[in-house]
């Protein structure tokens, strides 16, 4: 078991980026931002030959009762309870606050080994900056900078001392990462706290509780997945601040990063034109996709037939996927959606065979022939597999470039069909043939070419008038006329 070492703090003391220095990544959002960060953030770290496991928090505010800052902190408590160490971040320029002293009692409490870690403490005097900081009666003080990574070696080799090396490395297996995305106020974390059976991610009625890509390791069946919650992605004319801009941007990532996504809609709003937007922009980066309708236990049989209606109208494209009607907040319906995300995941990376394509191309073109184009037709030789997840099929042949898309999307729900890729987009590609005596030169003829300073000869044409000092033709005779009878 890896130790695991949980960074608390108030907020923007520099958590965020201390958890980016340990785990070697930039995973965390980082902006001079107070409570930027709301769920635990966990990723992995190694010290030498020592592994552990990070967890990023929020800012910890113990006193907090209600709103947004009362479920951070329980998140935070949670992550306190699971810790092995926890790491104290406190902020070295500001000093000593009365939040500061509130967390050091609940960490006391918590009975936990506790490191003080007192960051901002770049170009200042070690003892003087640590020394208000004993007061909080944690042990001795560790001066760091996050920012340039001074001091964080020996603060962590002061966390794993206690742990020793492992004999082996565990060799992690293959996870299939599953992005769960959609609009802001959805039901996306609140469908992962389902899976989980827990309050793993904040589930809050507030559009834009979710601001960073949360990981979140999942068993379901004997098999591992890795759930990734993302944050809701609105138009782009109503993104205007920055850090809604970090958190689309994260959202994006997370969808290139996984290997299938699941697009959540809220059953009760109308699907709107972002709904698509964001289905477009999984379709081309070629995931594999699952489609869940939320909410759908508060409505009646007149409305779902309206709204069903309404999804084949709109996401008409999507009709390689699979749909389900769930309620995330009872748990109704997940476990088809698991059944699917396998499914889609298992087509996007089939093996398909070249003899086998190449007779289902010769048999989808005895079909339905192309169209001509011009006096030509376009012929299509034999296919091959060029690529997985998505599936790509490469076929060859003569003038393919004169194919209209029609005639491509024919040959894709003919592949689709016989080789059940469902639940993953499918990419075709043409392979033109070029013509060998394309670029061979024509051979010389043998005849001789009229030079260009040669000019024809004029043809002497007769002239009426005599020339001088020639003797005038002679008149012709007339004829002797008949004897009269």
């Amino acid at each position: 078991m890896k130790p695991t070492i949980v960074l608390v703090g108030r907020p923007n003391v520099g958590k965020s980026t201390l958890f980016n220095r340990l785990t070697k990544t930039r995973d965390a959002l980082v902006a001079d931002i107070p409570g930027l960060t709301r769920d635990r953030h966990y990723g992995h770290g190694k010290l030498g030959s020592k592994p552990y496991l990070a967890v990023d928090t929020g800012g910890f505010e113990p006193l907090a009762k209600d709103g947004i800052m009362h479920e951070m902190a329980r998140q935070t408590e949670q992550a306190i309870a699971e810790a092995d160490a926890v790491i104290f971040v406190v902020d070295g320029r500001t000093g000593v606050t009365a939040l500061d002293k509130e967390i050091a009692n609940k960490l006391r409490k918590a009975e936990r080994p506790v490191f003080v870690a007192v960051n901002k403490s770049e170009g200042m005097n070690e003892g003087i900056v640590i020394a208000d900081f004993h007061e909080l009666g944690l042990g001795e003080p560790q001066a760091i900078s996050a920012t340039h990574g001074e001091g964080v070696r020996s603060l962590i080799e002061l966390a794993l001392s206690p742990y020793p090396e492992p004999e082996e490395e565990p060799q992690e297996s293959d996870v299939l990462k599953v992005a769960i995305v959609g609009r802001p106020n959805v039901g996306k974390s609140t469908m992962i706290n389902s899976l989980l059976g827990e309050e793993r991610v904040i589930a809050f009625d507030q559009p834009g509780t979710t601001r960073d890509s949360i990981y979140v390791d999942f068993e379901r069946a004997g098999k591992q997945y890795t759930l990734i919650d993302t944050a809701g992605l609105r138009r782009k004319g109503k993104v205007f601040e920055t850090l809604e801009k970090f958190s689309v941007i994260k959202t994006l990532q997370s969808i290139e990063d996984a290997h299938v996504v699941i697009l959540v809609l809220d059953a009760q709003q109308d699907i709107s034109d972002q709904d698509a937007h964001i289905a477009g922009f999984v379709v081309e980066s070629g995931r594999a996709l699952v489609v869940a309708v939320n909410k759908w236990d508060g409505l009646d049989s007149y409305v779902r037939d309206q709204l069903k209606s309404d999804l084949e109208a709109k996401l008409k494209f999507l009709d390689f996927s699979d749909f389900h009607y769930v309620s995330a907040l009872k748990g109704q319906g997940l476990g088809a959606v698991f059944r699917s995300v396998d499914a889609a995941y298992k087509a996007a990376i089939a093996d398909l065979s070249t003899p086998q394509l190449t007779r289902t191309l010769i048999d989808a073109v005895a079909r339905q022939s192309p169209p001509r184009s011009g006096i030509f037709r376009p012929k299509l030789r034999y296919a091959h597999q060029g690529g997985r997840n998505p599936p790509v099929i490469v076929i060859h042949g003569n003038a393919l470039d004169k194919l209209p898309d029609a005639y491509r999307r024919y040959l894709e729900h003919v592949f689709r069909d016989v080789f059940k890729l469902h639940g993953t987009p499918l990419r075709i590609q043409f392979n033109v043939s070029q013509n060998p005596f394309a670029d061979r030169k024509k051979p010389e003829q043998n005849r001789r070419k009229p030079k260009a300073e040669e000019k024809p000869r004029p043809r002497a044409v007769p002239s009426s008038k005599p020339e001088a000092g020639a003797k005038p033709s002679p008149k012709p005779r007339p004829k002797p006329k008949p004897p009269a009878a």
